[in-house]
């Protein structure tokens, strides 16, 4: 009997092995997915590691756990979010959002953050100081901006003398030598050892008075700002006519030099009403805004209401209250520029009014708004702007805004807005330590 089940079992078996093969042809088990929560966190720890960097090694470390977090990011499998789906349309039209797309975000912001704390480094002051010296060396310079390429180049060597304890002194005077004087203080500089940590107050010094020279360079004044007729005149081509009939091309231009040497300002208002020509406009201008005499206030007002800059510009140096109203409307709008030159106006005229106007440019996303802001609050010289120029001292992340602010502060020159700047006496930023050490000092 054993012997017959045996035999059973035995031809039984196949049988079974072949109704047990089917779990081979079944799917596999589904990819294990990742849990977003934690990305979440790693991504938490890591913006906390970039906020707490002090140092170069410290933001090299918060990289690398970003490089970890992303690499991890890349190789894991996110559950798909569900579709925002419309009322108007089929679900099975909407593709679902990426997962990882917002981790991805996330990790781009930390990067740049971490980009933005770097520095700055030696190497980003000579690069300055090479384009300032490709400037000089490029451009083709009237006599006035000869000289003053001469003095913007030798007040940054007395700024980098006294930053570095060294001796530069500007002795040329032609550009091609001063910028080959220039170019030799750059490789000194370059050749200086200071560390992005332990120097980083000099660097950024340094690195404020290079832009502050490439500023005034580019403010220097070139053949190609000038008309064409006064780049003939200035070269002495209308020397050889009688100075009776014309000294300009067209003859009206004459005269309206002349009106300017004697202080006339009623026929020079005539011709900017009688001329059609933006020719004769911009040079009319030129002279207004030389003068800046009150009775251009609303021929200049009419063009400063289009917006353009430089009646804008003539309006601050005439200072008439009047034109505050139009010129608060045009904070805000999105042109940097006008906008820069439209607080500088305000802050000239000096108007009361415009505190609180100019105060909201304190929130910019713009950091020379902010500043050209804070910078006009101090010209207006209103108590009223000591709290927020206090709080931009306190939160804003730009230094050069900061400096603005403390500025301003010494400019309105009440005991607390003084006392408001001189607590930043010990700042990070020297422009800031400066400031407050002036205020201290009153």
């Amino acid at each position: 009997m054993s012997d017959g089940e045996d035999t059973d079992n035995a031809d039984e078996s196949p049988e079974e092995g072949a109704g047990e093969e089917a779990p081979a042809e079944a799917e596999p088990p589904e990819e294990e997915l990742a849990d977003p929560d934690e990305f979440d966190r790693r991504l938490d720890e890591a913006a906390e590691l970039v906020e707490a960097a002090e140092t170069e090694d410290d933001l090299d470390e918060a990289d690398e756990t970003i490089d970890e977090i992303e690499a991890d990011l890349d190789a894991a499998t996110l559950p798909t979010p569900e579709p925002e789906v419309g009322e108007d349309e089929d679900p099975e039209d909407v593709e679902p959002p990426d997962p990882k797309e917002e981790f991805e975000d996330r990790i781009s912001d930390l990067r740049d953050d971490i980009e933005e704390q770097r520095g700055p480094y030696v190497e980003d002051i000579t690069d300055v100081l090479d384009g300032a010296g490709t400037t000089i060396t490029t451009s083709e310079w009237t006599h006035e901006g000869e000289d003053e390429v001469a003095e913007a180049v030798s007040a940054f060597f007395a700024d980098a003398s006294d930053t570095l304890g060294e001796d530069f002194e500007l002795t040329a005077e032609e550009p091609e030598a001063v910028a080959e004087e220039l170019e030799a203080v750059t490789e000194t500089i370059g050749e200086t050892e200071l560390d992005p940590d332990d120097d980083a107050q000099t660097i950024a010094t340094l690195l404020d008075r290079s832009e502050t020279l490439e500023s005034d360079l580019d403010d220097a004044m070139v053949w190609s700002d000038l008309e064409v007729r006064e780049q003939l005149r200035r070269q002495g081509f209308y020397d050889v006519l009688d100075p009776s009939v014309t000294k300009d091309f067209p003859p009206e231009l004459s005269a309206i030099y002349v009106y300017e040497a004697q202080g006339e300002v009623e026929p020079i208002l005539e011709a900017l009403d009688s001329f059609g020509s933006d020719f004769m406009e911009k040079d009319i201008l030129d002279v207004l805004e030389h003068l800046a005499p009150e009775e251009a206030f609303d021929p200049v007002h009419a063009l400063a209401q289009r917006r353009n800059k430089q009646p804008v510009r003539i309006l601050g140096r005439i200072g008439d209250e009047a034109a505050c109203d139009t010129l608060e409307d045009f904070l805000g709008g999105g042109d940097v520029e006008l906008e820069k030159i439209t607080l500088r106006s305000l802050g000239m005229i000096g108007a009361e009014q415009s505190t609180d106007p100019v105060a909201q440019r304190l929130a910019a996303d713009n950091r020379e708004i902010r500043s050209s802001a804070a910078r006009a609050l101090g010209l207006i010289g209103d108590t009223r702007a000591v709290e927020p120029l206090g709080d931009v001292l306190e939160d804003d992340d730009a230094d050069e805004v900061r400096a603005s602010a403390a500025w301003a502060l010494n400019q309105i020159g009440t005991e607390r807005a003084l006392e408001t700047a001189a607590e930043y006496a010990d700042d990070r930023s020297y422009l800031v330590q400066s400031e407050a050490e002036k205020a201290e000092s009153v």
